[in-house]
């Protein structure tokens, strides 16, 4: 029996929890330092727990030396750490996290301790990365990726027209990190919330889009020459969090208010947190389009992904939840399986390269419920210029 270790039960890390415990050929633990959400997450699914301190990197590489496989469900400003943590006991590990480093410096120290470690695991970066690797195999060249995704609340309510997803510190790292983009081969930087547009999703409505630094480690291994990636939200949404960030509020750099140091961040998450937080039974949905256009067989095309998932009321998860912890449980499974067996730090759009599995992780994703439509159409702007 493989054992299989959880690292972080928040709302992802409980999901994976809960479809790794339908697997009676694992053990699954789940390690986090909060008594209360590990029983939750025992109860609810017959899983085992450790109650352990996951930013003291003594007690993590203790934790994850007991197991086959690793998987990482804890907030990114612990990526980095926990990623090197686990590399050095020679484990395998998907993880989600979405860390402000670049997780591919410690490729070279997973290759010398024979870890196998699979980054930004999750639906984007994650899915849309496995779909972007796939599509260079299948355009020559491809010339053009775009990639926009959102969580967001199925009923809006004022002010914010949002709620978090993950946890809600990554959402404001989100809105400040600038956001890199590939234009014409180089890299360009552009401030987060900026080039604001317009999108019509099926079934969903009119979101918006804007700039943020998702595309990762697209920027260095995919010779793309144009990448765009954005996050939707309901309309409004952007401009109001760049009127927060413009007054300071998301800074960490402390300030003194009536001979009081505090932390710009700290206050605002204090106040915005319980305002993002879902309520139980409050449902959620998930968007993501992936857009690769180039040629194929000669023929200006574009390779199309498209989903729109929501809260399943049965198991009870948040949509966000699901469609990030399930490229995870799924790429854990076929590393467990030795579908893919090289160490090193993988991003996902390696994987998407590999015969065969963009369509296996789409068909466990349909079986799961999560239904992501691919299609390809005539590019009629490519074949006029």
């Amino acid at each position: 029996m493989k054992h299989v270790i959880i690292l972080g039960c928040g709302q992802v890390g409980a999901t994976i929890a809960m479809d790794l415990a339908h697997d009676r050929s694992l053990k699954v633990t789940v390690a986090d330092v909060r008594p209360s959400v590990l029983a939750e997450v025992a109860l609810r699914y017959g899983v085992h727990t450790q109650i352990a301190d996951l930013t003291d990197a003594a007690t993590l590489g203790r934790v994850c030396s007991e197991a086959d496989l690793v998987i990482g469900a804890l907030p990114s400003h612990y990526g980095l750490q926990t990623l090197r943590a686990v590399i050095e006991t020679g484990r395998p590990y998907v993880d989600i996290s979405f860390m402000a480093d670049d997780p591919l410096q410690l490729d070279a120290l997973a290759r010398e301790r024979g870890s196998i470690a699979v980054v930004d695991c999750g639906v984007a970066p994650g899915l849309s990365s496995i779909a972007a690797g796939y599509a260079t195999t299948q355009l020559d060249p491809c010339t053009r990726l775009e990639v926009m995704v959102g969580g967001l609340p199925v009923v809006r309510k004022w002010p914010f027209d949002y709620k978090a997803g993950f946890a809600p510190a990554d959402v404001i790292e989100e809105y400040m990190r600038p956001a890199r983009m590939v234009e014409h081969g180089e890299v360009v930087v552009y401030p987060a919330l900026s080039g604001i547009e317009r999108v019509d999703i099926e079934g969903v409505g009119t979101l918006e889009a804007f700039n943020t630094d998702g595309l990762r480690t697209l920027i260095d291994t995919l010779a793309i020459p144009t990448m765009i990636e954005k996050t939707m939200r309901w309309p409004g949404h952007a401009e109001l969090m760049r009127a927060f960030r413009e007054t300071g509020l998301f800074e960490t750099t402390p300030i003194d208010v009536g001979g009081v140091s505090v932390v710009p961040r700290d206050v605002a998450a204090a106040l915005l947190f319980p305002k993002w937080t879902y309520g139980p039974g409050e449902h959620d949905l998930t968007v993501l389009r992936v857009v690769a256009s180039g040629r194929r067989d000669g023929a200006p095309v574009r390779m199309i992904w498209d989903l729109v998932d929501r809260y399943d009321p049965v198991s009870e998860q948040r949509s966000m939840s699901r469609t990030t912890a399930f490229p995870a449980t799924i790429v854990a499974r076929a590393l467990l399986a030795g579908r893919f067996a090289t160490p090193g730090v993988h991003p996902p759009e390696q994987l998407g390269k590999l015969p065969g599995m963009l369509a296996h992780v789409l068909a466990e994703l349909e079986a799961r419920g999560v239904q992501c439509r691919a299609s390809i159409e005539h590019d009629a702007t490519a074949a006029t210029q």
